[in-house]
């Protein structure tokens, strides 16, 4: 399994730049962390309330192709609360936030990170995290 982060998830529902890498990865088998959904939302709430770039419908279409991956077990759905200890520690000792700190707590388990997000790669590499980076 493949821990994906919401920076890829998001990649992939609003089609930016490398949406099809992600894809291509979403076949092998991923799982992310129950408050992805809340950063993904986040980030289709901001294309469409502040860059003005989607529309209502469009945005609760995205909403509802992630509830499908979900449903379809494509994308497997974790607990955050099992990992927020160690994802503590790497936070503090690598100065990144709680949030990306939780995928890296969980990819020390499932043993791969897929993530587009720079800084979080940089430390799942100096913690010997296999990586793949979809810039």
């Amino acid at each position: 399994m493949i821990v994906i982060d919401a920076s890829s998830l998001v990649k992939y529902l609003l089609r930016e730049e490398g949406w099809q890498m992600v894809e291509m990865n979403l076949q092998r088998g991923v799982v992310t962390l129950d408050h992805a959904e809340k950063e993904l939302l986040n980030a289709i709430w901001k294309h469409y309330s502040i860059r003005k770039i989607i529309d209502k419908d469009l945005s609760m279409g995205l909403y509802k192709v992630f509830r499908k991956l979900v449903d379809a077990k494509i994308l497997i759905i974790e607990r955050e609360e099992k990992y927020i200890e160690k994802a503590f520690e790497i936070a503090l000792k690598h100065d990144l936030t709680i949030y990306d700190s939780l995928y890296l707590s969980q990819a020390l388990k499932w043993g791969k990170l897929l993530t587009s997000d720079n800084t979080q790669k940089h430390v799942a590499e100096e913690m010997n995290i296999e990586t793949i980076f979809i810039p």
